[in-house]
């Protein structure tokens, strides 16, 4: 529901905005309003200032921004009655889900009560709570090669990947580390990391790339991210990509804050 608020006063800012710059030009438009007509796909417009006049005066070539000034206002006009009542409506609907929604119900008990309680609705928080808890089935390949300690106290494959995952720890973004994924093919992907956003309560992944000076590595990578964008998954929708070669280490301080403002503002 917070989210549902927060989008709802968004919402309302840009209206109020919007509104603000439609009512300054009111009044500086020309008299009446404008009738087009397309003949053999030719455009005719027409200003009409007499009541009951279904013509109306045509407006040359030369004088066409006039017609553009036409069409704005009457854009203009249209656009204020709609634009208010849907504020309005905002508004009202704003000020009584502040107040009133399901999740005051758990909100409202104590904490003591709250612990003795499973909501119906669960909040953003618990959402992520139970999720991290869920079983899953993970990389069995060489687990040996897994030595370096997060601060989850699980364990990774590269001192880069320790250093993302106490990221996403400190940063209190959930994940999993190597959750298989199934492709429609039938393969099955380990994703280093698998995250979840909180806020739409969808999974992304994370891949990082540490090893690109390699040319094998390079390659399989990539036939990887073929598998993936063939499964609906890639960069600008629900896949990050981090990276490092010898002469571009981990940039810690820019994934940290690409990690903060993607999950957390």
């Amino acid at each position: 529901m917070k989210e549902i608020l927060k989008l709802m006063n968004q919402r309302a800012a840009l209206l109020r905005q919007a509104i603000k710059k439609a009512q300054k030009v009111e009044g500086t438009f020309p008299e009446g309003h404008l009738r087009i007509s397309v003949d053999k796909g030719y455009l005719r417009c027409y200003q009409v200032t007499e009541t009951g006049d279904n013509s109306g005066k045509y407006i040359l070539k030369k004088e066409r921004s006039k017609a553009s000034k036409l069409a704005q206002k009457d854009y203009n006009s249209d656009f204020l009655k709609v634009a208010s009542k849907e504020l309005e409506r905002l508004e009202n609907n704003i000020e009584v889900f502040s107040k009133e929604n399901a999740d005051i119900a758990f909100e409202n008990l104590s904490i003591e009560r709250q612990r003795l309680i499973s909501p119906y609705i669960l909040s953003d928080d618990q959402y992520a709570t139970e999720w991290e808890k869920r079983n899953y089935l993970t990389n069995q390949y060489l687990p040996e090669d897994k030595r370096y300690e997060t601060k989850k106290g699980e364990m990774v494959r590269s001192k880069s990947e320790s250093i993302i995952a106490d990221i996403l720890c400190d940063l209190r973004i959930p994940y999993h580390y190597e959750q298989a994924l199934r492709m429609r093919s039938g393969a099955i992907y380990y994703p280093d990391f698998t995250i979840l956003n909180k806020k739409a309560r969808e999974e992304m992944y994370l891949e990082h790339l540490g090893l690109l000076d390699e040319e094998g590595y390079r390659k399989s990578n990539l036939i990887k991210m073929d598998e993936y964008r063939a499964n609906g998954i890639y960069i600008g929708k629900n896949l990050l990509i981090t990276y490092e070669t010898k002469d571009s280490p981990l940039d810690i301080k820019g994934i940290r804050q690409m990690l903060y403002d993607l999950f957390v503002e």
